[in-house]
């Protein structure tokens, strides 16, 4: 009796430890991908609205060869490719600049601007912080929205 009592004592205490060491805490590894100030343009982000906060997350699909209608973007924002390529085209300057999967870019705020997918299907997560109640893309010159 003394022996299963021993064996049902260590159980417990060995399950204790193995539970103890399943929640100890450790740092992540994190690779930032983007820390700016300023869009891939090269224009100077400014303060905007005190208004309520609102964070937003998009995973966008866009089809080969497509070239998205022109749009302003109020509030910054930031993207990352996670499949094809995306050339982005700023329509006053005619500046251009190529992302391709696994960059991450800063959005243009209030530049009139597009995106251009290439020969795969591309597809991104683009993060916006916003004002509660505002859209986070305005279409220009009546086009149709961007999504």
């Amino acid at each position: 009796m003394n022996f299963r009592l021993s064996l049902i004592l260590l159980s417990c205490l060995t399950a204790g430890s193995v539970a103890h060491a399943e929640s100890s805490t450790a740092t992540a590894h994190a690779d930032h991908l983007l820390n700016a100030s300023h869009s891939w343009n090269g224009v100077t982000y400014t303060p905007y609205s005190t208004s309520q906060p609102e964070l937003s997350m998009i995973r966008l699909t866009i089809p080969p060869h497509t070239a998205l209608p022109w749009h302003v973007h109020p509030f910054p924002n930031a993207g990352y490719v996670l499949q094809g390529t995306l050339k982005i085209e700023d329509r006053e300057s005619g500046k251009t600049r190529t992302f391709h999967q696994g960059e991450a870019f800063a959005e243009s705020v209030n530049d009139v601007h597009r995106g251009v997918s290439g020969d795969v299907p591309t597809v991104l997560l683009l993060t916006y912080a916003g004002v509660e109640g505002k859209p986070t893309s305005i279409p220009v010159d009546k086009q149709k929205p961007e999504y």
